[in-house]
Formats: structure tokens, sequence, C-alpha cells
């Protein structure tokens, strides 16, 4: 019960990791604030968590309508004393293809879901968490974010950008006592995975490999789900502006847990990082 007596407000819950993470959260304690779009996966989540988490509810809104999410925040801070954690979860894949035949409508929408709608939500957010003097932040970045992913041009770089701006966060609010993570879920099989079978050869060579996981399976969800719990809970404390790989990093390990308070270049994006740069002659 390590998120006991926390309360953890959580985009995207209402299937896939979003829905993990809500059941992980519930069963160590957390009443969870359940936000995402479509009202009857949101009460699917919700009915899964509610034996656990009995104070639990949920909102619809679309993260990247900053008048629906300030309208459901409002409420949100209405019925609750503190928000201890975010976690911004919800996202987006599509345009899949050639950057030059995406429909760049598509393609800025990605960013508005993926990007700005956390950067909105961790906005309205954080002066609460200032008035605590505690709290958390989780950002989900994904694949592209650490290496080019063709075909996938907006998820990539609004991933990336998750990123940065987790890396920023975490400096900026490190005297406070918040500490702002990202983490690298894994290739999960969620509807992404569908969308990349539906898109064939727009998707490059993630098709084939889509095909397989699709046969074989993917990363198991619980495994983001424990380390997104881990890092919204106390034990965590000190961890802070990182990403972190679920299935690859050791993170359940006390060792790598220290590595991470001590050493500020570890697990984040850098290029300076005395292996890979250029000294002048």
């Amino acid at each position: 019960m390590m998120l006991k007596n926390k309360t953890i407000l959580l985009t995207g819950a209402g299937r896939g990791i979003g829905r993990e993470i809500a059941i992980t959260c519930a069963r160590e304690g957390a009443k969870m604030i359940l936000i995402s779009r479509t009202e009857s996966e949101l009460d699917e989540t919700l009915q899964l968590i509610i034996k656990d988490s009995p104070e639990s509810f949920f909102l619809t809104a679309d993260v990247s309508n900053e008048l629906e999410i300030a309208e459901a925040y409002t409420k949100i801070r209405s019925k609750c004393k503190r928000i201890d954690v975010l976690i911004n979860n919800a996202g987006i894949q599509h345009p899949i293809g050639l950057f030059h035949q995406n429909d760049f409508t598509l393609w800025k929408k990605n960013i508005e879901i993926n990007l700005f709608g956390a950067a909105w939500l961790t906005h309205l957010v954080l002066p609460d968490l200032l008035t605590a003097g505690k709290g958390k932040i989780v950002n989900l970045s994904g694949g592209g974010s650490t290496g080019p992913r063709p075909n996938f041009s907006a998820y990539a770089v609004s991933k990336t950008a998750i990123v940065r701006f987790t890396e920023n966060l975490a400096e900026e609010y490190k005297d406070h006592h918040i500490d702002v993570n990202a983490i690298s879920p894994g290739a999960v099989n969620t509807r992404m995975l569908e969308e990349v079978l539906a898109a064939e050869l727009m998707a490059g060579s993630e098709f084939r490999d889509a095909m397989q996981r699709k046969e074989k399976g993917g990363t198991d969800p619980s495994i983001a789900a424990n380390l997104i719990s881990f890092l919204a809970s106390d034990f965590s404390d000190g961890i802070t502006g990182k990403l972190i790989s679920a299935p690859w990093d050791p993170w359940d390990n006390e060792d790598f847990q220290v590595l991470l308070k001590a050493d500020k270049n570890i697990a984040t994006l850098r290029r300076i990082d005395n292996k890979t740069f250029y000294t002048k002659k």
C-alpha cells in the first residue's frame, strides 16, 4: 500500500496502459481521478478499481482542449483537498507514414495532445503542488524519444519534447520537492499496435515488427504500471529529471535508484556525456 492516502490524477485512463496504471495504483491504496475522452471506457476502468479505491471517480475531457481541461480541473479541486501526483499518459500515434504524405492537420493534432495536453494540465496542477510543498509528476514518453522513428515523425517529436519538458521542470522545481520524471513503457500491445498493423507499408519496417508482436505478445503493461507506481510513491523521493525504461532499466534495484539520485547525467537526453563528444584541437 505504498500509495495509501495519495490522490492521483491520471489522463488516458480509459484503456491500454492507462487502465493498467489505474488498477495498479488503486491496489497500492491511491484515490484515482480518471480522465479520458470516452465515458464508457472510463466507467469500465472505474469498475475495475472501485473495490480497491472506493473514492475514485472520472471526468470526461479532451486533453488538447484547454477549456475542457480547465473546467475539469476546477471540478476536481472542488471535490479533492489536494492532488499529490499527476500522470500524463494520454497520447495518440497518428499520422503514420512519410512526413510529406502526412495530413499536417493530424500532425499538429498529435503535438496538441501528446505535448500541449500534458503541458497544459501540468501548468494547472503545479500551483497546488507548490502550495503543498511536494508532489510527483510522471510523463509517458515512448518510441522515438531517444532515436529516430521513421514514419512516425509526429509521435517521435512529441515524445522527445516530453522528455526535455520533464528535464526542464525537474530543474525548475527540485528545490520545492516536486519530482518530475518520464518513463518509456516498452512495446506494449495496445490499440497503437492495431494502428501500425492497419497502416501496413506506411509504417515501414515497424509493420513487420508489429506482426511479430501481435503473434508473440508485447511488453507486459504491468511493468510500466509498477514503475509509475514507484515514481508516484515516497520511495522515489529525490529521483527527478529522468527518462526511465520500464522493461530495460533496473529501476527496482536499490543501487540503481541511488545512482539515479547521485548522477545528474544518467537516464537523460544528452549528447555531451564524455563518450560521444568531440574535443577541440
